[in-house]
């Protein structure tokens, strides 16, 4: 059974919240949505409200979030 969605947004219209470590958005009902860094890497795309059971659906590029690999220093 698919999860049904309040809304979409765009992760640019998100709010960073550092105390959180979460991505949030206002939820109607006075709280707000939140998902993590590690949700988005996961290709997690469904905020969470901790008040109610609304979600909300994020649109985001899950490669911005993966952990990039340091690239390889040649030595000469």
């Amino acid at each position: 059974m698919a999860e049904s969605s309040y809304d979409e947004v765009e992760i640019e219209d998100m709010d960073w919240n550092e105390e959180l470590h979460a991505f949030t958005y206002q939820c109607p009902c006075g709280d707000l949505f939140q998902i993590s860094l590690e949700e988005l890497a996961a290709g997690e795309e469904i905020a969470h409200c901790p008040s109610c059971s609304l979600r909300l659906t994020v649109i985001y590029n899950q490669e911005d979030f993966v952990p990039q690999e340091p690239e390889a220093v040649a030595v000469s």
